[in-house]
């Protein structure tokens, strides 16, 4: 495999995913840090060279590129147990993960940004008005994740995929939102098993 280099903000879940995915196949990436709040992911030499979209993780490998989190945690684990050898089971990881990025991240994550990073105090007009509207699409992907929890110890398969990687990422810090995951044992449950599993490294590692 390529070099490897994760241009990323340590504490963002999605590049944590990518973060948690090498450490359970054994692959060193080299780490290089970007201030989101101070707009470095902006910056000419960063649109240019490393993402046109602005945004971060993204995967170096080699001289190539590769943004969003989920397509870099295919690439490392692609050909690994991480990822299910039966045709459905692999495309129901697939369905968790694309579920995470367009119902449980921009509801979960967004209010752990909004509060942790920006300050309730600093929040726009538009966004104090869509607090009450994430709370609880939040609420329901936990539930959803809840339900399915208690028939299954993970997500796809019966056994630990990159599923559980996208899921946990920020499932495992949703109190920063404002979610208490109490409501949901299932839930708390699957976030033990998964940080007892050989390779697991915590988002400050």
């Amino acid at each position: 495999m390529s070099n490897l280099i994760l241009h990323e903000y340590a504490q963002s879940g999605n590049c944590y995913k990518i973060r948690l995915t090498a450490a359970h196949l054994g692959i060193p990436i080299e780490r290089r840090e970007y201030d989101i709040m101070a707009g470095e992911t902006r910056s000419p030499a960063f649109l240019s060279g490393v993402n046109a979209n602005g945004r971060i993780p993204v995967l170096q490998v080699g001289d190539d590129y590769l943004p969003e989190s989920s397509a870099a945690c295919f690439y490392l684990a692609d050909g690994s147990a991480l990822i299910p050898a039966d045709r459905f089971d692999r495309a129901d990881m697939l369905r968790w993960m694309f579920w995470e990025q367009y119902n449980h991240e921009p509801n979960v994550a967004t209010l752990r940004f909004w509060y942790g990073w920006v300050g309730e105090e600093n929040l726009t007009e538009a966004q104090r008005l869509l607090l009450p509207v994430k709370r609880e699409a939040g609420e329901a992907a936990l539930t959803l994740m809840d339900e399915h929890l208690a028939r299954t110890p993970f997500f796809a398969g019966g056994r630990f995929s990159l599923a559980d990687i996208a899921l946990y990422a920020y499932t495992h810090v949703a109190d920063g939102g404002g979610f208490d995951l109490h409501h949901y044992p299932a839930v708390q449950a699957w976030l033990d098993r998964v940080a007892t599993l050989p390779g697991h490294i915590a988002i400050t590692d």
